[in-house]
């Protein structure tokens, strides 16, 4: 979401005649667009908006984004910042700007997001990397789980429009652009605030139709999505990557429960046999939280082995970190952070285990590789079921898809040759 909100506002700029620079470079103008998942992502945004003005102490330090929307009294001890701009104000961005350039009279322009009922759409964004497009469908999320503050960050379920994200899409085709990632705050939700019946597979289907896009691929899903019906559906589609991130968080039903998340371990399982029973090269990664309060050590246990049967290809873990304003920060038995540093140590063994036993079935196979980007002769790039590859050849140019044969498997990707 952030990357690509982050690319709409820099179309703005380049489109209103502004050069985008790096971020190492001297500047004029800094953006720096918050993120508030954790308390770690507060701490790096407060950071950044302080140290920012070294390279230029008389440039415009714009904050924006979701830290920006639920912090506004602890953006108010840093001086250095000139514009805040919620969600909600970032497709004004420009306008902000030169009014602040006009007056230099600093500005503080938030909605409230929990009113907000209609999408923000930022209109076509062709700005993006060169072989990948991350597109938008959808903001805001209703299921309100007890660790998550991003609901007050990002407000209720709104859907994008089918047309603009078609159009959207179509044009970063002709440009190139092979595979698009599919993303939003909830996009399992897409399409709830419709009148009509026009759901997220609708959407899929349509984008499966548009000539030069080879991948599309879905970002993080909520599991309950993943039914019988909708895998009928998503099969006949041949463009859909063979890659889900399915969201567990814990492996555990009565952690699941606190963190009012709305789904059973048991029900868990049989969507993941569903997916490989439908696609027999899935790859399934997920997000989980350790040291949620209340999780003792039989409940870390019992989420342990859960995940050892599930053997996940590869999983992000998230040590809890209270979220004010959330039900879980007010919750009894916060656990310590040597606890969830122990926890979090274990699971990340597992996940690193299972990636490399993973990556050593596809030795000797030939697979296909949309390549990204390449460095000192040697190419990286991606299978559709998102295993990361390494290939040195002077026969392989940047956003071309080969056919490689895999050779060495390690840890966290794999080396081939053509």
């Amino acid at each position: 979401m952030n990357q690509y909100e982050t690319n709409a506002m820099a179309q703005k700029f380049i489109e209103n005649g502004y050069k985008i620079v790096e971020n190492c470079e001297k500047a004029d103008i800094y953006v720096i667009n918050t993120c508030t998942v954790t308390n770690m992502s507060d701490r790096k945004s407060r950071q950044i908006l302080r140290r920012v003005k070294e390279n230029n102490e008389n440039a415009i330090v714009v904050a924006c984004g979701c830290y920006v929307q639920v912090a506004k009294k602890e953006l108010e001890e840093i001086p250095e910042i000139d514009i805040v701009l919620g969600n909600n104000e970032k497709k004004q961005i420009i306008s902000y700007i030169e009014k602040f350039i006009e007056n230099r009279i600093k500005q503080n322009e938030i909605q409230d997001v929990m009113n907000t009922k209609e999408f923000v759409d930022f209109g076509d964004i062709t700005f993006t990397e060169k072989t990948r497009a991350v597109i938008k469908i959808q903001d805001g999320c209703d299921r309100f789980c007890s660790y998550c503050i991003i609901p007050y960050a990002r407000g209720r379920v709104r859907s994008r429009n089918p047309e603009s994200i078609i159009s959207e899409i179509s044009k970063i085709a002709d440009k190139g652009i092979k595979e698009v990632v599919i993303t939003g705050i909830h996009i399992a939700s897409y399409g709830k605030d419709f009148k009509d019946d026009y759901k997220l597979i609708d959407l899929l289907d349509e984008i499966n139709k548009i000539e030069g896009i080879q991948r599309i691929r879905l970002g993080s899903i909520e599991p309950l999505l993943i039914t019988e019906n909708f895998i009928e559906k998503l099969k006949k589609l041949d463009k859909i990557c063979h890659h889900f991130h399915l969201s567990l968080q814990s492996g555990c039903d009565s952690t699941l429960k606190r963190m009012n998340r709305r789904y059973t371990t048991e029900q868990f399982k049989t969507i993941i046999k569903m997916l490989r029973k439908t696609y027999k090269d899935v790859n399934l990664t997920t997000d989980i939280i350790v040291g949620f309060p209340g999780e003792t050590e039989e409940e870390f246990k019992i989420t342990y082995e859960f995940l050892k049967q599930i053997k996940f290809y590869k999983m992000h873990i998230f040590k809890y970190s209270p979220r004010k304003g959330t039900k879980a920060a007010k919750m009894e038995m916060q656990i310590s952070g040597e606890i969830k540093e122990e926890r979090s140590k274990k699971l990340i063994e597992l996940s690193n285990k299972n990636q490399k036993e993973y990556n050593t079935k596809y030795l000797d196979r030939e697979v296909d590789v949309l390549f990204e980007e390449e460095k000192k002769g040697v190419y990286e790039g991606h299978t559709q079921n998102y295993i990361k590859v390494y290939c040195r050849s002077e026969e392989i140019k940047e956003n071309e898809i080969k056919k490689v044969k895999c050779k060495i498997a390690k840890e966290d990707h794999i080396l081939a040759e053509l």
